[in-house]
């Protein structure tokens, strides 16, 4: 064996930290943590540069990923051409995923029991801090949205903050899952698969969503794509996707939607709701999800359910705007059953690891979600296509 090629030094170093329960630290063979990290950071309007940071240091609560992927949401998308959070500047990606190659002697489990060690692939959610309210079995007491995430934080001295970079440092209070058992793409999926699991947990407590239910998905961007796929993963095989672009409906089908509809070949209301109840054979639907984010598509679907049927609305993860809807007709003479849905607890999250693999075991192409792939570098050109809607869903990749 040539001891030449072997870091003495460096294996030392990690016998000694684990004899003194300190730091413990692995990289692939013949590669070292570098001294600095590459982020990128939104620094204006339309404007991402990838900067370099020292590498900070790992406390006894941290871990240090090496980024894998990223994928791009639509939050990403409003943030980077709108700032409507007031963030700017800021380390972007919260749909992030990586390997561990570094971490403090505090770390011995995930946010759900399981054990952490180095090499592991791992995804965040939530940053609690001191919310001493807040466990992994505190079902409904709070969603993602009254707590930090990874991405959407103000810059500090770290810099770390986002998963569009090639490392990322979670720290103490954060909430971190080990995926070893699911591939990068999966990965990249968990957290937009999440609000679908979300949402159709919320569609359950109405008590009318049911194997046998008839179910239309109005909007098939990538939330909607994945809402067909989580309501095929549970039975559900009566399902009519509602959209402009034929592309997207082609898809829907492949997602298990048995029929769908484009909005673009029909007049008026009345003519699109003809065509919906057409689809399902002369009925209306049972359950509707709302999945687009156009106030005007909120106000048309009530007129695809039944009597006594269901709505969830999932599209407005930002302000879009005021919907018109007449509540006689609409909602109280129909006795429509509302429900809202806004991302994600952090049980729906742990939950998508197994829709994730039932959705393949059962042959979904989740893969193919992932349209469009840019390296760090291209940051900006990945926003823009996703902003053009080119393709489905956008995604970070590092070599």
């Amino acid at each position: 064996m040539d001891m030449n090629s072997i870091n003495i030094e460096e294996i030392v170093k990690q016998v000694l930290a684990g004899m003194a329960g300190g730091t413990k630290t692995g990289t692939p063979a013949g590669k070292e943590i570098p001294k600095t990290a590459k982020v990128a950071v939104l620094t204006g309007l339309e404007n991402f540069e990838v900067k370099e940071y020292p590498m900070p240091e790992v406390g006894d609560d941290d871990i240090l990923v090496k980024v894998e992927g990223c994928g791009v949401c639509g939050t990403d998308a409003h943030e980077f051409k709108r700032d409507p959070f007031g963030l700017i500047p800021v380390a972007l990606g919260h749909e992030g995923t990586g390997e561990i190659v570094k971490m403090g002697r505090n770390v011995k489990k995930d946010s759900a029991g399981k054990d952490l060690k180095l090499g592991d692939k791992v995804v965040t959610c939530m940053i609690f801090k001191d919310n001493p309210d807040i466990t992994m079995f505190d079902l409904n007491k709070q969603n993602v949205g009254g707590a930090d995430v990874y991405g959407l934080l103000p810059d500090d001295d770290i810099h770390l903050n986002g998963w569009f970079a090639d490392y990322i440092l979670i720290r103490k209070g954060s909430t971190v899952f080990n995926v070893s058992d699911l591939d990068l793409s999966s990965r990249i999926l968990i957290e937009p698969c999440a609000v679908l699991v979300h949402a159709v947990e919320r569609a359950k407590t109405t008590g009318i969503l049911r194997f046998n239910s008839r179910v239309v998905v109005q909007g098939c961007g990538p939330i909607g794509l994945i809402c067909i796929a989580v309501l095929r993963t549970m039975g559900i095989e009566t399902i009519v996707a509602v959209d402009g672009e034929q592309k997207r409906l082609d898809f829907a089908k492949k997602m298990g939607a048995s029929k769908t509809v484009n909005f673009k070949e029909y007049k008026g209301i009345e003519a699109l709701t003809g065509a919906v109840e057409a689809a399902f054979d002369g009925h209306l639907a049972d359950f509707a999800f709302q999945c687009t984010g156009s106030p005007a598509a909120h106000s048309n679907i009530y007129k695809f359910i039944r009597n006594g049927g269901g709505l969830c609305e999932l599209g407005f993860f930002i302000n879009g705007g005021d919907a018109t809807i007449n509540p006689h007709f609409d909602l109280c003479s129909k006795e429509i059953t509302l429900v809202g849905s806004w991302v994600y607890t952090l049980r729906d999250y742990a939950t998508t690891f197994d829709f994730l693999k039932r959705a393949k075991g059962i042959g979904l192409p989740m893969d193919e979600l992932i349209t469009h792939t840019f390296p760090l570098e291209e940051i900006n050109e990945a926003l823009k296509t996703n902003l053009r809607m080119e393709g489905l869903k956008i995604a970070i990749i590092n070599q």
